[in-house]
C-alpha cells in the first residue's frame, strides 16, 4: 500500500513540527511544514511531570496540526515524541488527549531510535558520499550522536542534555557570564566523555549538525563572518568568537548579530554550551549542516514500510540471530499461529488487521529469545528483553505490545491484567498459545485438521474425533489451557467431531 502524500509529526522537547511530503519515484519531496515553539521540556517540574501550561500549549499545537491532516489516511501519518515525553512521569495520561487533538496515534520513541531516524533524515538531504559521517543533533532535551556510512548507521547514542534543559538549568534568568557558560560546557563535556573514546575509535571523515540548534549557530557564524575566511557551517574558531560575544553582551537578546531568530533566543545559551563541548571532546574543527532531521527520517522510514522495507523486520531478524532462536521451531509456530488468526478474522485486510498480523509474526519469531538466559521462566526473560532493549524501528508502545505477547504466550493468563475485554491482543495471544501448545514436541509432526472460531467471550477449538485420546499429553495441556482462560473470565471450548 502506498500514498501520494505522507506526513511526519515530531513532538520535540523544544518545538513541535509537522512535515508533509509528496511521494514520487520512491523519493519524498517536502510539500508543507508547520513549526510550533511549544517548549515542552520547559514544562517539566522538579518531579519530572509536565505542568498544565505546557500540556495546553501542546494540545493547542496538535489541534492545529490535526486540522491540516484532515483527510489523511491512518497509515500515511506517523507521529513520534522524544525526550520530554520519554522522561515525563505523566506522559501516559497526557497521550490520549494529545492523540485526540492530533487525530492520529503518537509513539514515544527511545533515544537510539530517535538517533536512527535523525541519521536517516540527515543523509537524505546530503550529497551521496562513501566516507563515514558523524551526525550530531542537539534537541531540546537530548543530544543524539550517530556515525554511519551511506544509509547505514554504525554507532548511535542519545545523551540526556539539550538546549532547553541546559538553558533552564544554567541560565534560568537569561543572563550569561563566563562562569555559567563554563559550568554548562563542563557538564556537557562529562556526558560526552562517556562515549567519546568509542566514537573516536570508530572515526569519521565529516561531522554534520542537524536540527534547530546547529542551524541557528551556523547562521550566526556565517552571517556575521565569525568563521575564518568565510568558511560555511560551524567552526571551532567561530564558536569561540560567538561565546566571547555572548559573554560580553550578558544575554542573548543583547547580542547585536544578524540572523538571530526570536524563537531561538530563549534556548540558545544551552545549545551553544553543548555544541562547544561537542567540538572539544570529539576534537571537531569544522561541522557542516544538514536540513534533514528527525521528521524527514520519519517520512523515509514510513516510505520504507510501504515498500516492505520495514526496519522492524530487520531488527527482529537480528534479534533472532543474537539470541540463537531455533529457526525451524519459530517457523512452525508462526505458520500455525498465522493460520489460527486467519480463521478467527476471516483473513480480512484492514490496516488494523495488517498490524495484528505483523505483531503476531514478530512475536512468533521471538517468543523463545528468553531461553538464551534460562529455560525456566523464559517467557518472562523474553518479555524483559523486548521491553528494555534498543530495537531500531520500534516505538516504546510497539515494544510493550510485543513484550506482552511474548510474556503471555505460555503460563497463567491472569498475569495479563491490563488488557481490557475485547482487545485484539486476546486473539493474538490465543493464536500464539495454541500454536506453541500444538508444537510442543518440536518434531514437525503433522497435526490434525482443526477449526477455530470466536464466540462472545472466548473461542471454540474443533478437533477430529479421537485425536486427543491418541495424544494424551496434548489433551492434558488443552485441559489446563481451558482453565487458564476461565481464570480471566473467558471461555475456551474444545469439541471433537469429524473436521473436514
Amino acid at each position: 500500500m502506498g500514498y501520494e502524500l505522507i506526513a511526519a509529526v515530531d513532538l520535540g522537547s523544544n518545538s513541535f513540527r509537522l512535515q508533509i511530503g509528496r511521494v514520487l519515484d520512491n523519493q519524498v519531496y517536502p510539500l508543507d511544514a508547520i513549526k510550533e515553539p511549544v517548549r515542552l521540556a520547559s514544562g517539566l517540574t522538579a518531579e519530572k511531570r509536565l505542568d498544565d501550561a505546557s500540556q495546553e500549549r501542546a494540545i493547542e499545537a496538535l489541534s492545529r496540526f490535526g486540522e491540516r491532516l484532515r483527510g489523511f489516511e491512518p497509515g500515511s501519518v506517523r507521529a513520534v515524541a522524544t525526550n520530554a515525553l520519554r522522561v515525563a512521569k505523566n506522559s501516559l495520561s497526557f497521550l490520549p488527549r494529545a492523540e485526540k487533538a492530533l487525530g492520529f496515534p503518537i509513539e514515544i520513541i527511545a533515544g537510539r531510535e530517535e538517533a536512527r531516524l535523525i541519521y536517516l533524515g540527515a543523509i537524505h538531504s546530503l550529497p551521496a558520499a562513501q566516507h563515514k559521517r558523524l551526525v550530531i543533533d542537539i534537541g531540546g532535551g537530548s543530544t543524539e550522536f550517530i556515525i554511519g556510512r551511506r544509509a547505514e548507521p554504525q554507532l548511535m547514542e542519545s545523551l540526556f542534555m539539550g538546549c532547553v534543559s541546559y538553558t533552564l538549568r544554567y541560565f534560568p534568568d537569561g543572563g550569561v557570564d563566563r562562569k555559567r557558560l563554563r559550568e554548562a560546557q563542563t557538564a556537557a563535556a562529562k556526558e560526552i566523555q562517556s562515549i567519546a573514546h568509542e566514537y573516536r575509535r570508530l572515526g569519521w571523515r565529516e561531522a554534520v549538525g542537524s536540527s534547530g540548534t546547529a542551524r541557528a549557530i551556523a547562521d550566526l557564524l556565517e552571517l556575521n563572518n565569525l568563521n575564518l575566511d568565510g568558511v560555511s557551517g560551524l567552526t571551532r574558531t567561530g564558536l569561540d568568537k560567538l561565546q566571547t560575544l555572548l559573554v560580553k553582551a550578558g544575554s542573548v537578546p543583547a547580542l547585536k548579530l544578524a540572523g538571530l531568530r526570536a524563537d531561538r533566543i530563549p534556548v540558545l545559551p544551552g545549545g551553544i554550551a553543548i555544541m562547544a563541548a561537542v567540538f572539544d571532546e570529539l576534537g571537531i574543527e569544522r561541522m557542516t549542516y544538514s536540513d534533514g532531521a528527525l521528521r524527514l527520517g520519519v517520512l523515509y522510514d514510513l516510505l520504507g514500510r510501504f515498500h516492505h522495507h520495514d526496519m522492524r523486520d530487520a531488527t527482529v531478524d537480528q534479534f533472532m540471530r543474537r539470541y540463537q532462536v531455533d529457526l525451524r521451531q519459530a517457523e512452525r509456530v508462526l505458520s500455525k499461529a498465522s493460520a489460527i488468526l486467519g480463521l478467527l478474522t476471516g483473513n480480512s485486510s484492514s490496516i488494523e488487521q495488517e498490524d495484528d498480523v505483523r505483531f503476531l509474526t514478530w512475536a512468533a519469531k521471538l517468543h523463545e529469545i528468553g531461553i538464551s538466559i534460562a529455560h525456566n521462566g523464559y517467557h518472562k526473560h523474553g518479555a524483559y528483553i523486548l521491553t528494555f532493549a534498543d530495537m531500531p524501528g520500534f516505538s516504546k508502545k510497539d515494544q510493550a505490545r510485543l513484550a506482552l505477547l511474548v510474556f503471555g504466550h505460555r503460563g497463567k493468563l491472569d498475569k495479563i491484567t491490563a488488557l481490557p475485554d475485547g482487545d485484539p491482543n486476546w486473539k493474538l495471544l490465543f493464536a500464539l498459545r495454541l500454536a506453541v501448545l500444538f508444537h510442543r514436541s518440536r518434531d514437525g509432526e503433522s497435526l490434525p485438521a482443526f477449526k477455530v472460531r470466536s464466540i462472545t467471550d472466548g473461542f471454540v477449538l474443533e478437533l477430529q474425533t479421537g485425536w486427543l485420546d491418541r495424544h494424551p499429553l496434548t489433551k492434558v495441556a488443552l485441559n489446563e489451557e481451558v482453565s487458564m482462560w476461565q481464570r480471566v473470565r473467558m471461555e475456551l471450548r474444545v469439541v471433537q467431531r469429524a473436521v473436514k
